[in-house]
């Protein structure tokens, strides 16, 4: 007996592998000549955690009405951050990228992607802005000190996130579950 998928099981099994395509080829567009998928899956992430982040009161965190991403210490992301921001909107506002070389409060960012750099290291940043609503995020850190509240790491050659719970109430943002549920590993709170 010869069995067969449905056909709408086969056009629909289609449609999401050129979907997929599209958005791989999509990104791909997205970033510079020679610049690795990693940086673009980051910039790509540093915005849309937002939706899933709320923050205590969003009049007074985004002055001026934009939805700051900064950028603290050394950037790695570049022009595929502008790029992957460009256009993009958080609860109706706009998208900025802010680059700083250091900080000694928040000024102003929603989201800081922390870096740190010669001159003010991450553990410096961090320490700077704790407390404060921001979402951190770092890259890669393996020091508890020099991790934001959401801190990238590759596993399986894929680019993934860990999440300090702890931290993020700290700040006083509250951290959807869904997100909390992507994350490799959460520390001080519920999946």
């Amino acid at each position: 007996m010869n069995r067969r998928a449905p056909t709408h099981l086969c056009y629909a099994s289609a449609w999401w592998t050129i979907a997929w395509l599209l958005l791989f080829a999509s990104m791909q567009a997205a970033w510079p000549q020679g610049a690795p998928l990693e940086y673009a899956v980051k910039a790509t992430y540093l915005h849309k955690f937002a939706p899933f982040v709320e923050w205590p009161n969003a009049a007074a965190e985004f002055p001026g009405g934009d939805f700051a991403v900064c950028v603290v210490g050394n950037d790695p992301l570049g022009a595929v951050l502008d790029r992957a921001v460009s256009g993009q909107q958080v609860a109706g506002r706009t998208i900025t990228v802010r680059r700083l070389a250091s900080v000694t409060g928040n000024p102003g960012c929603a989201v800081m992607f922390v870096t740190g750099s010669d001159a003010q290291p991450a553990t410096a940043v961090l320490a700077a802005v704790r407390g404060t609503a921001v979402l951190t995020v770092t890259d890669g850190a393996t020091d508890s000190a020099a991790k934001g509240i959401i801190n990238f790491v590759l596993q399986d050659d894929r680019v993934r996130f860990e999440i300090d719970n702890s931290a993020a109430a700290a700040a006083g943002l509250t951290i959807s579950s869904k997100l909390l549920s992507l994350a490799v590993h959460v520390t001080g709170g519920n999946r």
